[in-house]
């Protein structure tokens, strides 16, 4: 009998420079700005990961029979390993199965034990710098009225 490779549905695409600093620059002025305030001192902007790391959660995914990833965000709770970085936001990553290669199909693929979900560190900032980039800065106008380039 011959098996026949379905192939996963890409919803993705790859976007410019430009647009890049358009999506960043509007969440930096919409949400970070609000979230540190609320913090007191400048939240997360991005996590950093290896490729290495990335394709070790890859190979991983697809030892359980996944075929795709969800990332979803999230908060940093209290007694974390790392204290600077409780009440930062974060994402994780999470091993899902499409049957039919489709995102509305797709589920998580947890089998109970840990390790199946991936939260890449450091958090940018602190820990690598604003995450921006050389000469990518955003000016941020607050809700005092205050600005500050970030």
């Amino acid at each position: 009998m011959n098996t026949i490779e379905q192939k996963s549905v890409n919803v993705g695409n790859y976007i410019s420079r430009s647009e890049m600093d358009t999506i960043t620059t509007s969440y930096k002025q919409n949400r970070w700005a609000e979230n540190s305030d609320r913090l007191g001192r400048a939240d997360s902007l991005s996590v950093w990961l290896t490729v290495d790391e990335l394709e070790g959660f890859l190979d991983r995914v697809k030892s359980h029979g996944g075929n795709g990833v969800r990332i979803h965000f999230g908060v940093i709770g209290e007694g974390y390993k790392i204290p600077e970085q409780v009440g930062m936001q974060t994402v994780v990553l999470v091993g899902n199965r499409s049957k039919d290669g489709t995102l509305e199909n797709a589920k998580q693929i947890i089998n109970g034990s840990d390790g199946d979900i991936y939260m890449p560190a450091p958090l940018c900032p602190p820990f690598c710098g604003t995450g921006g980039g050389k000469g990518r800065a955003a000016l941020i106008s607050r809700k005092d009225n205050s600005m500050e380039i970030i």
